[in-house]
């Protein structure tokens, strides 16, 4: 057992989400969004180098030694998996670590939208699901392809840096790919992937042009792919992707895009009122032809009314998913208020507007 492994069980049985461990520091954990330290002492860098160099092979410490940072998974026996990122800073080594549950929860343990379903069902597409840095995109999609996995017959390939969750074949042959451990790049294992007779290709992220255009590419071709990127709402989301490229390439995209698209799930993360958790919101786009249209001829600033009217199809804004949050009694009315689109229909909730000096 490594010396950081009591750290971990610490972090499982406390419920935390996050532990962070820096030179010069006590140790830290986030539990329910927020920071707590640890009743330990702070942490020499000597001490914490040799703790964090325990549970890596030599190739990634020189790899670290020579870059500075460092991005894995790192498994506890019968206890849960991290995924970390080993950087540099003034103090000396730093190391943050978040944990992935072993266990994978359905989309109705979650309590997200039963829409979720259809798109773990699509015979091909692309479908993307985004927001901040940890608002549960990873929990989203797994619960997605563990909803396939148990009801489709086909061949799912993942591509991540690192590996998050684990999926077990169902009725599903899954294959697990980690960048810089079993390929180079997303780039490079989705040109592989198209040779591996895929029915649906996960992309941990879409992080630069040329695995946005590959993705497109590939569901395009036949195939049903799932990404994330560090968007909030589906509106900036269609326009994020199409700025990545060219500007002579924008308006092939757009139409690539607008054929492609099937779906945008975005979401943003809150402390539950009514009990220790975080819950999701979801704003949800279904690509019907309207929509589509609308992306095609670049007109995405009324992407939103489309969502507003298409809940038959089963989409919702942000704004409509946080209200129903908010009558609830799950989330605090200045959680819903300082989130929101439209921020002059969580008014009447609040005692006391709180002020957003960035809304000035």
């Amino acid at each position: 057992m490594a010396k950081i492994d009591s750290f971990f069980k610490l972090v499982h049985e406390n419920d935390a989400s996050d532990l962070h461990l820096l030179a010069g520091f006590q140790p830290i954990v986030r539990i329910h969004g927020e920071l707590q330290k640890v009743k330990f002492r702070a942490l020499e860098d000597s001490e914490l180098r040799g703790m964090l160099y325990e549970i890596i092979t030599e190739p990634q410490i020189k790899f670290f030694e020579e870059s500075g940072d460092l991005d894995f998974a790192y498994e506890v026996p019968n206890l849960a998996r991290y995924r970390a990122n080993y950087f540099m800073h003034k103090d000396g080594i730093g190391a943050a670590f978040r944990e992935i549950p072993e266990k994978i929860m359905t989309i109705d343990e979650l309590r997200l939208p039963q829409v979720l379903k259809s798109f773990a069902l699509l015979p091909k597409g692309f479908v993307l699901v985004t927001g901040p840095t940890g608002s549960g995109k990873s929990t989203t999609l797994a619960a997605i392809i563990d909803y396939a996995n148990e009801r489709r017959k086909s061949r799912i390939i993942t591509i991540e840096d690192p590996i998050e969750f684990v999926h077990q074949n169902k009725n599903c042959v899954i294959s697990h790919r980690e960048v810089g451990t079993h390929t180079k790049s997303f780039a490079a294992a989705l040109r592989s992937a198209l040779r591996e007779d895929p029915d649906i290709i996960l992309v941990g992220e879409i992080r630069d042009l040329e695995t946005a255009r590959l993705a497109m590419e590939a569901a395009a071709t036949g195939h049903l792919v799932f990404s994330t990127l560090h968007t909030i709402g589906a509106t900036k989301t269609v326009d994020r992707l199409i700025e990545m490229f060219p500007t002579d390439e924008q308006e092939f995209v757009r139409s690539l895009l607008a054929d492609v698209i099937r779906g945008i799930i975005s979401q943003t993360l809150f402390k539950r009122i009514d009990r220790p958790g975080r819950i999701a919101a979801l704003e949800i786009m279904v690509a019907t032809y309207g929509i589509r249209n609308l992306i095609r001829e670049n007109k995405t600033h009324q992407l939103s009314s489309l969502i507003q009217t298409g809940k038959k199809y089963g989409m919702q804004t942000l704004d409509d998913a946080i209200m129903e949050l908010l009558s609830k009694g799950l989330i605090s009315a200045e959680d819903a208020y300082l989130n929101a689109i439209d921020k002059a229909k969580f008014k009447s909730f609040l005692k006391r507007i709180p002020r957003d000096f960035t809304e000035v």
